[in-house]
């Protein structure tokens, strides 16, 4: 209060001191200039653009947020592999993202630009959908573990416990941590369990490219029960999946490279970390062998873990699952199967596929190849892939955020 009495009575003083002898009621001074309306900040996925490709049309694709009619996706232009059937499995889910399996067979279903949290009972000759969680900020991450399902928003983790036995009353939430990074771009967090009970997710760069702080571009964990947070992994530009190898247990996960450095580089990666601490490059290092034009002269890319895969320019690795399944052939067994979002950083697109990633014994990459298609189609695409989760029975969920729907591949041998 005080400074603000203050404050109004020293520019009536300056006003009079400025023109002697005028009396407050006589003539004012004229008010001071208006300065010139700062020009409007660019929306992040334009910064790091080079002025020579400022008219450039590419743009990221937003989804119907009212999702698509099942009648009305074009499942029949999807390939797979002989023996393998893909199809709708359920729809009327809005941009539907990552999924996780609760004990009971439900299927938990987050999003990135609503805020709501669906689950999906199967009926068996239909699924039934039902809103569990909305108001919440970017409810990107979900995970399940001992009756509790886990929620990561933009900048906080909940858990809904006993969940599975209130789908129709949900409790209310209690938060497990607050406060992380607020964050204008690469704010929505993939979740995992990690087999050390601890939740693993990815804090993204806040930025196409630059130097982040110690939070960011980083694979962090945080206890549910004692709350602790550490990073343990750094370099990590946007990872929007992860998951822990069956028999070794070390962390695999996806990472989508900068944009704005022409339609072939850099790649998206795999990549493996095999302990706490390791560093993945960004912002000075991309594709393991790619310095960045501007901050790859203060490091070099010996200096940190090169990927265990490239996966192609722009693609959008996102969810990634390891097949754990027996219905599909034996060679799949313990195989990473990735969602590719699918690219807007390209003029000639790309991704917008179901990637196979074969292991070896020492958890080396031996092969990569597409194992679904058939969606992109010239320059048009009828979907985007998110997530992917094996089911019990061996068949394999995928969410689509584009039509609001999950697809389910199945395997008979011909």
């Amino acid at each position: 209060m005080r400074s603000r009495h203050w404050g109004a009575s020293l520019a009536t003083l300056a006003a009079l001191v400025l023109v002697p002898g005028l009396a407050a009621s006589q003539t004012q001074a004229p008010p001071p200039a208006t300065p010139p309306a700062a020009a409007p900040a660019p929306p992040p996925w334009q910064q790091g653009r080079p002025a020579d490709l400022a008219q450039s049309p590419l743009h990221p694709h937003l989804p119907a947020l009212i999702g698509t009619p099942a009648k009305d996706i074009p499942l029949q232009n999807a390939k797979l592999p002989p023996g393998f059937k893909i199809e709708i499995w359920a729809s009327g889910l809005p941009e539907a993202r990552e999924m996780a399996l609760g004990a009971k067979g439900t299927i938990f279903v987050g999003n990135r630009l609503r805020d709501e949290v669906f689950a999906v009972v199967d009926k068996g000759d239909h699924r039934e959908i039902k809103k569990i969680a909305h108001g919440l900020a970017a409810p990107n991450g979900v995970a399940f573990k001992d009756g509790t399902l886990f929620v990561a928003e933009r900048e906080r983790i909940l858990r809904f416990d006993d969940i599975e036995n209130h789908l129709d009353n949900p409790p209310a939430p209690s938060v497990v941590i607050d406060g992380l990074p607020a964050q204008p771009n690469h704010f929505w967090k993939f979740l995992a369990v990690g087999p050390d009970g601890w939740l693993y997710f990815n804090q993204g760069a806040p930025f196409n490219i630059g130097i982040p702080n110690v939070l960011q571009a980083s694979i962090l964990r945080v206890n549910p029960q004692t709350r602790v947070l550490e990073q343990y992994a750094g370099g990590v530009r946007n990872s929007v999946g992860m998951a822990f190898h069956p028999v070794t247990h070390q962390l695999y996960f996806t990472d989508n490279g900068r944009d704005w450095l022409g339609d072939d580089i850099p790649s998206d990666k795999l990549n493996h970390a095999t302990r706490k601490g390791e560093n993945f490059g960004y912002p000075f290092c991309h594709q393991g062998d790619l310095p960045d034009p501007e901050f790859g002269k203060y490091r070099s890319c010996a200096e940190f873990v090169p990927p265990a895969a490239k996966l192609g320019p722009h693609v959008a690795s996102l969810g990634m699952r390891f097949y754990t399944g027996k219905m599909f052939p034996a060679e799949y067994r313990n195989n990473i199967i990735i969602a590719e979002h699918g690219s807007w950083n390209r003029n000639q697109k790309s991704g917008y596929n179901l990637t196979r990633v074969q292991l070896g014994a020492k958890g080396e990459v031996v092969k990569t190849e597409v194992f679904l298609s058939g969606i992109l189609q010239g320059s048009d695409f009828w979907a985007r892939l998110v997530d992917v989760l094996v089911l019990p029975d061996g068949s394999l969920l995928v969410s689509d955020d584009w039509n609001g729907a999950i697809y389910r591949i199945t395997y008979k041998k011909t």
